[in-house]
């Protein structure tokens, strides 16, 4: 499971559900638990990692199999608004020489251009598997290494284009910063700071972090 911005807990089970093929949940902060979708095998089942909480808000993740047309796995979103939409269906090798992989059973990752990252278990030139890249749009961001610490810690801030920037804050308040390089900057966090969203200002925009950064006292 994660737990996301609002403090739920999201998860995920391999069977079970309405169909019998894995669902996704919800875990208020009041241990009220609550289903968010039942998969059907035509959009997944065996699902054997968690989402994870994009820059959008939304969740994302992969189902080890199921999908359509060949039940290779799939890439899937569950909104804020608890809309479920299958995004991708992952090939198989038996139906598919050239496919770009198959059972996808690892949990994403999305990187500081917004795309996301994840493997395959199988499949591709090989069939030993493969490391993808998808997209679906969303905004670069910014992620911060370590994603909490005490106030006057020094942090690193990754991203891209990040030469020229001028003005950082940790949830509204200004931090001290050095940029070291175009993808990455050094960064102190500020006394008063608190837990929240880390903006940096570039000449092309402000790039917000995800996930929030949390102030430890």
């Amino acid at each position: 499971m994660i737990q996301a911005d609002n403090g739920n807990l999201y998860g995920t089970a391999s069977y079970g559900g309405v169909n019998g093929y894995g669902t996704a949940f919800e875990i208020t902060a009041t241990n009220q638990l609550s289903v968010l979708h039942s998969f059907d095998l035509t959009d997944g089942f065996s699902i054997s990692s968690p989402p994870i909480q994009a820059s959008d808000g939304n969740l994302y993740g992969t189902t080890w199999a199921g999908g359509a047309p060949g039940y290779g796995g799939t890439i899937y979103e569950i909104t804020s608004a608890g809309a479920f939409n299958t995004l991708y269906n992952f090939c198989t090798t038996s139906s598919n020489s050239s496919c770009t992989g198959e059972y996808p059973g690892y949990t994403l990752a999305q990187a500081t251009d917004g795309t996301f990252i994840g493997a395959t278990t199988y499949a591709g030139a090989y069939n030993y598997g493969t490391v993808f890249s998808f997209s679906n749009g969303l905004s670069p961001l910014v992620e911060t290494v370590p994603i909490a610490a005490k106030p006057g810690a020094r942090v690193i801030i990754l991203g891209n284009n990040l030469t020229g920037s001028t003005r950082i804050t940790f949830n509204g308040t200004p931090a001290t910063f050095t940029v070291e390089s175009d993808t990455y900057i050094t960064a102190t966090v500020p006394a008063g700071a608190t837990t929240g969203t880390v903006q940096v200002t570039t000449p092309t925009g402000t790039l917000n972090s995800n996930p929030v950064f949390q102030v430890l006292q």
